[in-house]
């Protein structure tokens, strides 16, 4: 499996994974415009994860922060919860630290999503911070906690040594 530069015409596959039941709660759903603006947007990296097909995406944000710090924005993976996470969430933490140079990578995740909270604590995210009924969803009526995670690059390369 591997990693690749998203194209326009890895949208239609992108959207279907936003729109899917098992992550439409967590994240947001952008469209055609927005992810051809994060192609074009040298901030960030829209990459597809596959193997013979697309099997998910990430989207880097922050990408030249002088603090060196990157954020790992957005980011599904097809099947969710059928044990490809750790690899995923592996080869985007090398992306991150190598490709992109971070020195720093973050994340937020959405209080009532466990099962990602789980997955970034296990391959080596530190939970930084919560900011209590942050995010207002109209589907639940009420506003969940925004959950902050961090990654050091020096941490991960001593985990890999």
């Amino acid at each position: 499996m591997r990693l690749r530069p998203a194209t326009p015409a890895d949208f239609g596959f992108i959207r279907s994974l936003t729109c899917d039941p098992a992550y439409a709660p967590f994240i947001g759903d952008d469209d055609e415009a927005q992810l051809a603006r994060y192609l074009a947007d040298p901030a960030a990296r829209l990459l597809i994860w596959e193997d013979a097909a697309p099997l998910g995406f990430a989207i880097f944000r922050e990408i030249g922060e002088a603090s060196g710090r990157v954020e790992l924005f957005r980011l599904a993976l097809s099947g969710a919860g059928k044990g490809g996470g750790a690899a995923f969430m592996t080869a985007l933490i090398d992306f991150a630290f190598g490709e992109l140079q971070a020195k720093r990578l973050w994340l937020d995740a959405s209080s009532e999503n466990l099962r990602a909270q789980k997955l970034y604590e296990r391959v080596g995210f530190t939970l930084e911070g919560q900011l209590r009924q942050h995010w207002y969803r109209p589907a639940l009526g009420y506003a969940v906690d925004l959950m902050l995670y961090g990654l050091m690059r020096d941490k991960w390369c001593n985990a890999k040594a």
